[in-house]
């Protein structure tokens, strides 16, 4: 099974972030700016939250607030959860699926070193299942 560290080898460790006293409208220009559904909320360099398009439908539009008026900190998950680089596939999926997220930071050593999506976890599953598909044809035509 492979790991977050893996993961981050094969997509990069870009990872884009927010203070908790911006606006919302800020972090969802950025989201729309870097093509992403969720930002990690940064403070003084320690992960504090994550803002997601989630959190903008449910705390935002349908109370009645506007994204100009409202901070990160007022609708921000927090504490995040979050995961580190030694993690395997398997840990991720489990956490994400109890927890009905999307998105975890990668944290090694207290430091943001990337985020993961659920889409990626899927992809590297379907990518190792493939790979031993390849191995099992090859050993079956030998």
């Amino acid at each position: 099974m492979g790991t977050v560290r893996q993961i981050l080898e094969t997509k990069g460790s870009q990872v884009w972030t927010i203070t908790p006293d911006k606006t919302v409208f800020e972090a969802l220009r950025i989201m729309g700016e870097k093509e992403v559904g969720a930002l990690v909320v940064v403070n003084g360099g320690r992960v504090t939250g994550i803002i997601s398009e989630r959190d903008y439908a449910r705390k935002v539009i349908l109370q009645g607030k506007t994204s100009r008026d409202t901070l990160v900190l007022e609708i921000m998950t927090s504490p995040a959860l979050v995961t580190q680089p030694q993690q395997t596939v398997q840990e991720c999926m489990s956490v994400m699926t109890d927890h009905r997220i999307r998105h975890l930071p990668v944290v090694d050593n207290e430091q943001l070193v990337g985020m993961i999506s659920l889409g990626d976890l899927v992809k590297s599953i379907i990518d190792e299942q493939q790979f031993k598909i390849a191995q099992l044809e090859n050993y079956i035509g030998s």
